[in-house]
């Protein structure tokens, strides 16, 4: 088709780690556009388990299979990030009401800060709407297993930095 524009989409996170939540919006919010921007963000509100060098590669190693995917660190104001790639679409989970009512809020800020860039939410799998990057490095901080939650490379990852950072014993 002649003179058709790319649709470029942008899925914003901290992936601190990149979850199978994660992974189930990426490959069907892929979908939904030519290419998928994975924004790894750096979140000065967050103390993250990971650099963001890490998490970068952790996206991309989990990613790898989805051809139309690209993986970009952004520290940034989020509209300004999807500009900046040329994105007209920002995809968004959503697991639970309480997930709703913050990012209506944020795309009510976005739509104001841009009127060209929508927001679009993608509900979670039902089997995977409790997972939380927050939560399962916790579960994992205390000993629980976490591979119903992660990939087995990032379950791996967990452990051996909480190993490291001296959380679990070596």
């Amino acid at each position: 088709m002649a003179g058709r524009t790319e649709r470029v989409g942008v899925y914003p996170g901290t992936f601190d780690p990149v979850t199978l939540g994660h992974m189930d919006i990426i490959r069907r919010g892929a979908k939904l556009v030519d290419r998928l921007v994975i924004g790894v963000a750096t979140n000065p509100s967050k103390t993250p388990l990971f650099s963001l060098e890490e998490r970068v590669a952790h996206v991309r190693r989990e990613t790898g299979g989805i051809s139309n995917v690209e993986v970009v660190p952004f520290d940034a104001l989020l509209i300004h990030f999807a500009e900046e790639i040329g994105a007209q679409v920002i995809i968004r989970g959503l697991r639970a009401v309480a997930d709703f009512e913050y990012e209506f809020q944020m795309a009510g800020m976005n739509q104001q800060l841009s009127s060209t860039i929508e927001t679009v939410f993608l509900m979670a799998d039902v089997a995977l709407q409790p997972i939380a990057s927050r939560l399962v490095k916790e579960i994992a901080a205390y000993g629980g297993a976490i591979d119903r939650f992660v990939s087995p490379a990032i379950a791996a990852d967990v452990i051996r930095r909480l190993r490291d950072n001296g959380v679990l014993p070596a």
